[in-house]
């Protein structure tokens, strides 16, 4: 069921999407609401009363809208009257404009008539100005000839005085003029610079005029200042003449200490570093004293000093650095003075100088590059200077052992030379000299310093090396070869006992041993050239050994004994300990030479007398030697002469089957030093056949014996007597190292001991 319109209405096409769709909600609202009412029959009765209420409501609703319509309606009636209105006084503005425009343009036309006399209008000002201003005009010549003259003559505060009267006189007639310039004014610029090189030129001889004329120097502080107060004309460049002032105080002062053409010459660094010393504190105090008063607080001159005076300082030790290299005087004065003498209380920690003259916190005059270069040049310098005088020093004990006098000697008798004295003052010097620098300066000297004395000791050790071979060649005879030789030792004992001067405190005792062992090596080579010297004087003694002669008579012995006390008689003149190793080895040397000679003689023992009678030679000879060597100073514990005492108990030994242990207990008791002793171990070989009367034992020495194989046994008859004996002990006892490094050549020999009717031979 459709509902129906009320008459009169009409349903137009709507205009818009919009509006067809409302409707169409409007009328689905309309149809669901009718289809709710109208549902039941008994309802339909009541379609009147509905269909009244909505037409009543529809002309209520229609009612409504044309109220508000009507609205609407005259406030664009009366929107429209307002613009008519703004419409009509926009014309007539308009209208108004093109009168004032068509004004405009006739006055326009009027002021083109008029530019002549506004030209004339204008020239009348300026020259009523210029009029006005030419008296003053008229003596701007003077007054700049006058500003000069006072400029000249030093008086700068007047000479500012006046340059500002003329400036101002510009700037007004600048103003006056309309921005003219006028010729007269031209020379202002000039006049100007001329006064701020004045001031310049004042503050940069601040520390001369503050004690000739400090007026001066107050009168170009106060110009700076007052410049730096003025405010500067727009289009103009302001003159900082305060920082100016500042730079030249900098200049002057850098100049006065460290300009180019004072940097001193190698060789007078220190002279240098003296002035520096004094002059540089007494700069500060003058600063403090008089400068400062002249200047305004803001300008911290003793600061401003003491840091001009560092960095001049600084730059000009880069470039002494850069340039040639230093000396070893001058890299060591250099050092010291940088690190230890600038900022002690000797120049800027001194206590009468303020705080502000403070430069510990600014950069070190040296870098660590700059001191590790000048300890290097330092050390290379020292160095060689070193072995010069040490090498003088070994030249001039060189050129001394071949004069005919005995070398010096001290108070005590013993043989003396300054050359130890000399050699351990140079190093010891050139160590603790370096204390005064640094400890990495020390310990590097302290190094080279043990250097140059093992390079000394080994050209030492040579040097008696060649003094010994002209000798001994007859090149070069010394008069008193043994003499210097012994003297030797006491240079060497010297040395030795004097090493801790070298030692720095601190540092380990490690550092020596190269050193320690260069010294005990010089005492082998010195003990060594002694012993071969009295090996060459006993040598044809002991050519006569062994012999029926030496059997029945002491006499060749007390030639051995009388040539080895001569020999030795001024051994004492050597300083123990070192005299004590002299004489061990010196009777090692004799007993050796001793056993070596009987070994290499050719003895017959007839009898079992002549056996013993050549034991007891053997025991008077030890005797001999042992009171010998007594009478010289050695020590007893220090014999070597108990070996011919052995070889005489084996000599009486009637026992063969004690032979093995004696000769054990020889070999305990002199124990071989390494594999040395193979060659002449227990004898080895065949058990010949017996000689008439008796058992005869061959002993030989092998010519190759291997350590590793087994040891050969002695098979002696019964009831014969085997003396295979000196061959296991002289073997130990000329095989056994000495102190001083002797080692006589092994001897390949063969023993045949015959006993009842046999006979005794010692054969090469």
């Amino acid at each position: 069921m459709q509902p129906t319109l009320p008459s009169g209405s009409s349903c137009q096409e709507p205009e818009w999407p919009e509006q067809e769709r409302a409707e169409q909600l409007a009328r689905g609202a309309a149809l669901k609401w009718a289809s709710g009412i109208f549902y039941r029959p008994e309802q339909l009765a009541r379609l009147g009363q509905y269909r009244s209420r909505e037409v009543q409501r529809t002309c209520f609703l229609q009612g409504r809208i044309k109220s508000v319509v009507q609205s609407y309606l005259e406030g664009v009636q009366i929107g429209v009257w307002q613009l008519s209105q703004a419409l009509e006084a926009v014309q007539g503005t308009h209208e108004a404009l093109n009168q004032a425009h068509g004004l405009i343009q006739g006055m326009a036309q009027t002021s083109k008539t008029l530019e002549a006399l506004r030209e004339q209008v204008t020239q009348h000002k300026q020259l009523q100005a210029l009029s006005q201003l030419l008296p003053r005009l008229q003596a701007v010549p003077a007054s700049v000839t006058h500003t000069k003259m006072l400029i000249d003559t030093q008086q700068l505060l007047e000479a500012y005085v006046s340059l500002r009267e003329l400036e101002q006189l510009q700037e007004e007639a600048w103003a006056s003029l309309g921005g003219l310039e006028l010729p007269v004014f031209q020379g202002l610029g000039h006049l100007a610079e001329a006064l701020g090189h004045a001031v310049e030129a004042a503050a940069g001889a601040a520390g001369q005029l503050a004690q000739a004329d400090p007026a001066l120097l107050v009168a170009a502080i106060r110009v700076a200042e007052m410049e730096a107060k003025r405010t500067t004309p727009l289009g103009q460049v302001p003159r900082d003449w305060r920082q100016r002032c500042l730079q030249a105080l900098q200049a002057g002062l850098e100049q006065v200490y460290f300009g180019t053409t004072v940097l001193p010459e190698p060789g007078a660094l220190a002279e240098w570093l003296k002035a520096l010393q004094m002059a540089l504190p007494a700069e500060l105090a003058t600063a403090e004293a008089l400068v400062a008063p002249c200047c305004p607080p803001h300008y911290n001159v003793v600061q401003l000093w003491s840091h001009t005076l560092h960095s001049g300082l600084r730059r000009s030790l880069q470039q002494l650095l850069a340039g040639p290299e230093l000396g070893a005087a001058d890299a060591f004065n250099l050092l010291h003075w940088a690190l230890h003498v600038y900022l002690g209380q000797e120049m800027m920690g001194s206590l009468e100088l303020g705080p502000e003259a403070d430069v510990s916190q600014l950069e070190p005059l040296l870098t660590s590059e700059n001191i590790e270069q000048l300890e290097a040049t330092f050390v290379v310098k020292v160095q060689a200077n070193v072995a010069q005088w040490l090498q003088k020093a070994l030249d001039g004990e060189v050129a001394e052992w071949g004069r005919e006098q005995e070398p010096n000697t001290d108070p005590s008798g013993f043989y003396h030379s300054p050359m130890p004295v000399i050699v351990l003052q140079i190093l010891a010097e050139s160590i603790h000299v370096t204390n005064l620098v640094s400890e990495s300066l020390q310990n590097r000297v302290c190094g080279m310093a043990l250097s140059e004395l093992g390079t000394f000791l080994r050209s030492f050790s040579d040097a008696l090396i060649q003094f010994s071979r002209d000798h001994l060649s007859g090149e070069a005879l010394a008069p008193h070869y043994v003499s210097y030789l012994l003297a030797a030792f006491n240079h060497q004992s010297a040395l030795s006992s004097s090493m801790s001067v070298l030692q720095l405190d601190g540092v380990a005792t490690g550092v020596l041993a190269p050193v320690e062992a260069g010294l005990d090596e010089l005492q082998r080579r010195i003990c060594r050239l002694v012993l071969e010297a009295l090996q060459v004087e006993l040598q044809p003694l002991f050519a006569a050994l062994p012999s029926r002669q030496w059997l029945s008579s002491s006499e060749l012995l007390d030639r051995v004994c009388e040539r080895t006390s001569r020999f030795c008689r001024d051994f004492w003149r050597v300083r123990n300990p070192a005299v004590q190793v002299l004489l061990a080895e010196a009777e090692r040397t004799v007993v050796v030479q001793y056993l070596h000679a009987l070994m290499q003689g050719r003895l017959v023992c007839c009898s079992e007398d002549e056996r013993t009678q050549a034991a007891e030679r053997l025991e008077h000879d030890a005797a001999q030697f042992k009171e010998l060597f007594l009478s010289l100073g050695l020590e007893e514990s220090a014999h070597c002469t108990p070996v011919l005492l052995s070889v005489r108990e084996l000599l009486n030994l009637r026992d063969p089957t004690m032979l093995g242990l004696e000769v054990a207990g020889l070999q305990q008791r002199f124990p071989d030093r390494g594999s040395r002793l193979c060659p002449l171990g227990p004898a080895r070989g065949r058990v010949p056949r017996a000689a008439p009367g008796g058992t005869q034992l061959a002993a030989g020495w092998p010519t190759a014996l291997t350590p590793d194989g087994p040891p050969p046994t002695l098979q002696p008859r019964a009831g014969a007597h085997a003396f295979p004996l000196l061959l296991p002990l002289l073997g130990t006892l000329l095989l056994t190292p000495s102190l001083c490094g002797i080692k006589p050549a092994p001897l390949p020999l063969s023993l045949h001991i015959c006993v009842g009717e046999g006979r005794v031979r010692g054969m090469k």
